[in-house]
């Protein structure tokens, strides 16, 4: 059975989750401590050398980091319907995983931490802000004429995306200026199998 290791408070490990539950992935998930820093135990880091979550363990099988583990997901359990493998297709569905790995990250993941944790790595709260807010920006025009980020369905795109951007406001970013977003984050939590945090 796979394994998920996780930490809870982690969004990037949320991603994963949503992605097992909807796709109906049996697995077992194995929570860390990170005040204990668990996930930088000797132990750990033979699994993630970044000494991260979400690592996945499948039939011999680890995959580390939130993007390359939606798309091993999505592409063996899922099939076509998540991470299509027609060019066109999944670059649709990859231009919105970069996003989360560049605004999102720096900007929402990374001013989120700051507030919660007081833990800054990529510049102050304003800094955060002013790059979460150029990929809020991205999405709200997205989705003002879209239902979903890609292909007119729910993908990893969407599932990628989603964690950070439903805690905006833990980063001190009200998301009332963009209604096209809090329809779209409603949409998510509607599907069918959707993990809740």
């Amino acid at each position: 059975m796979m394994k998920l290791y996780y930490i809870p408070i982690s969004g990037n490990a949320y991603k994963v989750r949503i992605l097992l539950s909807l796709l109906k992935v049996p697995h077992e998930k194995i929570a860390l401590d990170h005040l204990k820093n668990e996930h930088k135990t000797p132990e750990f880091l033979k699994l993630n050398p970044r000494g991260e979550v979400p690592v996945i363990e499948d039939d011999g099988t680890v995959i580390w980091d939130s993007a390359a583990c939606l798309v091993y997901v999505a592409r063996k359990y899922g099939g076509d319907e998540w991470l299509p493998g027609a060019p066109a297709a999944m670059a649709q569905v990859m231009q919105w995983l970069a996003l989360t790995a560049n605004e999102i990250q720096f900007g929402l993941q990374y001013a989120r931490r700051g507030v919660k944790q007081n833990r800054w790595t990529a510049g102050t709260l304003e800094q955060c802000q002013a790059t979460g807010r150029i990929a809020l920006d991205a999405l709200e025009g997205r989705l003002k004429d879209n239902d979903w980020l890609a292909l007119g369905r729910p993908t990893i795109a969407d599932v990628a995306c989603f964690p950070y951007v439903e805690t905006a406001p833990e980063a001190k970013i009200p998301l009332d200026p963009y209604p096209a977003i809090v329809k779209w984050l409603k949409r998510c939590k509607a599907l069918p199998d959707w993990a809740k945090r």
